[in-house]
């Protein structure tokens, strides 16, 4: 009962939030304003707003909306498997057509967001515009197999991997003043190559055929699209650049954004897979922290949107 009426005031806020463009717009106006509304997907962390001011999508949905679009945030376990947060976002989907009246909508995933997003144009075809993949490891994440081997099912350290990790992830969602179910294991194991194989076979749209070429740029109606970045560490400042950077050496053997490799991120038609920015910067953390004379998030995801309202979208 609490998640629901949880969900439901949070829907309720991006309603109101997504109605609602910027007092101060003076010029393009209406140069972010899609045909159907945006709706964002997290990634691992899953959370809208970490203790009600951390935006995961930092000015991102303030950025489109001055333009004219309609924007939803979303939330979802902080780690679980690709269909247990497939089905989280499913349900956020289905509310935001039924109180916002629209036909369709335009999804946009980040890193493991992207999985649910693409789980959710599979169910519900006909209400998907389109499918954006920003950062999204479509291919896997190799390293999550490092995670795997040292932490096998059934054994101590798997254990008491899988304890530790889901205490963090229910932290979060605590945090996040969600109620998701968590599972870090599934989570690590949705990442692999071997399961992210499993899941594109299921799920075809949009997926090259080739190690590093492009996807279909339309599928079942729906048109797909994605962009990533090849900069583990941008700043030094930044406090995520750390962690990236020691990530980065392990997660994949290809160029990479601290996690997802520069070919595995492929998706549809690929905007650009060489940004200089790595996995946060992708949703412009830490609080807009990014490397010197690079390209603004923000301007990303306008940019995007105005293709997509150029598209007809």
């Amino acid at each position: 009962m609490l998640k629901h009426i949880l969900a439901a005031t949070t829907l309720i806020g991006a309603t109101l939030a997504a109605n609602t463009a910027s007092a101060f717009c003076l010029f393009n106006c209406d140069y972010t304003k899609t045909k159907y509304p945006v709706v964002l997907a997290p990634g691992v962390l899953g959370f809208d707003k970490l203790v009600g001011f951390v935006d995961y999508w930092y000015g991102i949905p303030s950025a489109m909306r001055d333009g004219g679009a309609k924007v939803y945030p979303t939330s979802a376990s902080a780690f679980n498997s690709s269909e247990v947060r497939g089905e989280q976002l499913l349900s956020q989907v289905q509310n935001i057509l039924a109180i916002s009246g629209a036909q369709k909508v335009n999804l946009i995933g980040h890193s493991h967001g992207g999985f649910s997003a693409r789980y959710v144009a599979n169910i519900l075809p006909t209400k998907v515009a389109s499918l954006t993949m920003v950062h999204s490891p479509v291919k896997g994440v190799p390293g999550t197999n490092i995670i795997m081997g040292i932490a096998p099912a059934g054994t101590v350290s798997g254990s008491v991997v899988s304890a530790v990790g889901d205490a963090v992830s229910n932290f979060i969602t605590f945090l996040a003043g969600n109620d998701y179910k968590e599972d870090f294991m599934a989570s690590m194991n949705s990442l692999t190559p071997q399961n992210a194989a499993i899941f594109n076979a299921k799920h075809t749209g949009g997926v090259p055929a080739t190690t590093c070429g492009e996807g279909a740029y339309s599928a079942n109606g729906i048109k797909n699209y994605s962009w990533s970045g090849t900069s583990s560490v941008t700043n030094v400042l930044d406090p995520l650049d750390t962690f990236f950077g020691i990530v980065g050496l392990v997660a994949t053997s290809e160029a990479n954004d601290g996690l997802v490799g520069k070919c595995s991120s492929h998706f549809g038609k690929v905007i650009r897979d060489d940004y200089p920015h790595n996995h946060g910067d992708a949703i412009n953390h830490m609080f807009g922290v990014r490397g010197l004379f690079t390209p603004d998030p923000t301007d990303l995801y306008r940019q995007h949107a105005n293709r997509l309202k150029s598209a007809g979208l």
